[in-house]
């Protein structure tokens, strides 16, 4: 049992690490939104680990988990309508050309 946790934990570790990466070095407003969703999908990896490590019997960490992919398609559904108002409007979805998006 510890070490399917560790396996998950290690899988998480690197789609978390792989997510920090691709959402810090890319310029493209999509790249960016995958590695966030990247990070989140991680995080839900550990989450699941650990609930059915400590507690295989409990359904609350499934509806905890259930919530977050939903707010995941929000955040993605809302960044790619960005993305394609972006692409219309201006030819582009590279975050360096974005500067009237600042406050």
């Amino acid at each position: 049992m510890i070490f399917e946790l560790m396996i998950a934990l290690t899988v998480g570790a690197v789609m978390f690490g792989t997510g920090l990466y691709g959402a810090l070095s890319q310029t493209n407003l999509v790249m960016i939104i995958m590695g966030v969703e990247l990070i989140l999908a991680a995080a839900l990896v550990n989450l699941v680990a650990f609930w059915r490590y400590l507690h295989p019997g409990e359904p609350a960490a499934q509806m905890f988990v259930l919530v977050v992919m939903a707010v995941m398609a929000v955040e993605m559904a809302v960044g790619f309508g960005i993305a394609i108002a972006r692409f219309r409007s201006r030819g582009s979805v590279e975050m360096e050309e974005a500067s009237e998006l600042k406050g």
